[in-house]
This record gives structure tokens, C-alpha cells and sequence, in this order.
């Protein structure tokens, strides 16, 4: 074996032992977004609520450093469109974060859209390409999302209120089993 691969084979296995000596930090972080979930799936509704206020800050925020750009920048054209952009960021940081029931409506609404025509874009590729095997799985799914978000909208304004709260914490279960997997199978990796 070359030197060079020899040290590239030394390398790349420096880089592994050295991640499957921190698979506790992986189990960690794992363990503490199953509890955080299931801390969620307790109060959905205040979960949403803390999440659109979260997600109004973030806002808010992105729209200071939209306006501080806009007269960072040189040319007309762009202060222009930065600092409408920042004003408008940081009007809606401040409508969501003020009104928090309202916000969560608007997005859950944006979501139950994105479900919708996702599942119709799902479908309608799933049976333009029917010669596919188990297509008809892309096609379930499609149709699925679809009926889901023609539910929840029949179901509004209150699946507005539990709505994003519930898929965050499912999200963080999901990401919490995902990296406590991963941590012992470094574990197993680093002790075997």
C-alpha cells in the first residue's frame, strides 16, 4: 500500500474512532428529544403556541438583519428590496408573536396547502408512472395527504390550535429514536 493511501486509510479511521468514542452525546441528545416530545404531546396546544411565537422571533429577527443589509448594500436596487423584505419580516414577527392564535391559524393553513398539493403532485407522478413497480404505494400516499389536510381544514380553526404542536413533537420522538439509534450502534461499533 502507498503512503499516501496508507495515511488516508489512518485518517479515515481516526475520523470513526474518534465519533464512536462520543456515542454518549448521540444517546443524549437522542434521550432528551424523546422526552421533549413526549413533554410536547402533553400541551399540543401551548407547544403551538410557544412554537409560533418562536417562529415570530425568528422572524422579527430575520427582518432586522434584512433592513440593516439594505443600507449595507450599494446599489439602489437592493437597499430597496431588502429593506421592504425587513419591513415586511419584521411586521409579521410582530403581528404573529401579538397574536399568537391568529399565527398558528395562517400557518397551519400554509401547511394543510403544502399537504394538499403535495399529495396531488405525489399522485398525479405516481400514476404517470403506473409501470413502475408499487407505484400504487406513492399513489396511496398522495391521496392520503390529501384527504389529511381536507380533514384538518374541515376541522378549522381548532385543529389550528394542536395541529403544529402535534407534528413537532412526533418530529422530535422521530429525530430522538433516529439518534439514540445511532448512538448505540456507535456504542456497539466502538466497544465490538
Amino acid at each position: 500500500m502507498s503512503g499516501s493511501a496508507a495515511n488516508a486509510q489512518h485518517h479515515g479511521l481516526g475520523n470513526s474512532a474518534r465519533i464512536t468514542g462520543k456515542w454518549g452525546w448521540f444517546v443524549a441528545l437522542g434521550i432528551v428529544c424523546i422526552l421533549a416530545g413526549f413533554f410536547a404531546l402533553g400541551d399540543v396546544v401551548a407547544f403551538t403556541l410557544v412554537s409560533v411565537i418562536f417562529i415570530g422571533a425568528m422572524l422579527l429577527v430575520s427582518g432586522v438583519f434584512h433592513l440593516v443589509h439594505a443600507f449595507m448594500v450599494k446599489t439602489w436596487g437592493q437597499v430597496g428590496l431588502n429593506a421592504a423584505l425587513g419591513v415586511l419580516y419584521v411586521l409579521g414577527g410582530f403581528l404573529i408573536m401579538n397574536e399568537p392564535v391568529q399565527g398558528s391559524l395562517v400557518i397551519t393553513l400554509f401547511l394543510l396547502a403544502a399537504l394538499v398539493v403535495g399529495g396531488v403532485i405525489r399522485f398525479v407522478i405516481a400514476v404517470s408512472h403506473r409501470e413502475l413497480a408499487y407505484w400504487w404505494l406513492m399513489a396511496l400516499g398522495g391521496v392520503l395527504s390529501v384527504v389529511v389536510g381536507v380533514m384538518l381544514y374541515m376541522s378549522m380553526p381548532w385543529s389550528s390550535l394542536w395541529v403544529l404542536g402535534f407534528l413537532i413533537a412526533i418530529e422530535l420522538i422521530i429525530q430522538g429514536v433516529t439518534w439514540l439509534q445511532f448512538g448505540l450502534a456507535l456504542r456497539r461499533r466502538h466497544v465490538g
